[in-house]
């Protein structure tokens, strides 16, 4: 794993690094979470793992992430119960029968449950402008939404190169 923002390669014959022309990690992981409109979350409990699929948006600085539940749902009470879940965003549909160029992201952090104060207006509404289509639902006195911190992000193309890129203030 690297923690460059590009791969590096070797250019055969100086023997030194040099960076690929390729989009940077973080650019490309940008282009995923933007252009992608589901994720598999990731969570844990009872000592089992579970996985939901869920609508997400990511804020501007790829920091942070929201998505809803409803609050009677198992989803909510592993949330609740622990705080540390990933995200795992990919191209696949877009690419199918092309294994090879299928790009995937897996985002780690801690999720927090979002207050119905003013911050969850802006959380809502950013995910509102993601997914239109779930602005009742995100209304709904019974739906809550949970930000994940980010802490890092692993990219995955090609197959099985993996690069880790960690988010900053400077990205």
């Amino acid at each position: 794993m690297s923690d460059h923002d590009e791969p590096l390669f070797d250019d055969g014959d100086t023997g030194r690094s040099i960076a690929s022309p390729q989009p940077s990690i973080a650019a490309r992981v940008r282009s995923l979470v933007n252009n992608q409109p589901y994720a598999v979350l990731c969570m844990q409990g009872e000592g089992q793992p579970y996985g939901a699929l869920v609508a997400f948006a990511f804020s501007e600085d790829l920091r942070r992430a929201v998505f809803a539940t409803p609050v009677t749902t198992r989803k909510f009470r592993l949330l609740s119960e622990c705080d540390r879940v990933a995200l795992v965003i990919d191209n696949r549909l877009n690419r199918a029968g092309e294994l090879m160029e299928i790009e995937a992201v897996t985002a780690t952090g801690r999720s927090t449950l979002v207050d119905r104060d003013d911050s969850f207006d802006c959380w809502a509404e950013l995910l509102v402008s993601k997914h239109p289509n779930l602005k009742s639902f995100v209304n709904a006195r019974s739906c809550a939404l949970f930000l994940v911190d980010i802490v890092r992000f692993f990219h995955v193309s090609s197959f099985q190169e993996v690069n880790q890129w960690i988010p900053t203030d400077q990205s």
